[in-house]
């Protein structure tokens, strides 16, 4: 299962599912103020194997946590996003 980081547009979790790929908005879990070690532990707990962001520093803030679960993994996009109207 994914998780999408509050910096992702919800709108991609309907083209995820339609690649039959389970996932899930930190927004809608409740995480949106949690720090990015804190987000990991809780990804991980809830059964996320991956997530994706598009804060480009996620690693260094998070690499405490990321080394306690190597199993997790963590996708940075790097895509042009227009506001959704």
């Amino acid at each position: 299962m994914w998780l999408l980081d509050a910096n992702i547009d919800v709108h991609l979790v309907p083209v995820l599912t339609g690649f039959n790929i389970s996932c899930d908005t930190a927004e809608k879990r409740g995480w949106k103020a949690l720090s990015n070690g804190d987000l990991v532990k809780a990804a991980v707990d809830a059964g996320f194997r991956c997530l994706l962001t598009r804060d480009q520093l996620f690693g260094e803030s998070a690499s405490r946590a990321l080394k306690l679960f190597p199993q997790f993994g963590v996708v940075v996009v790097n895509v042009p996003q227009c506001p959704w109207p």
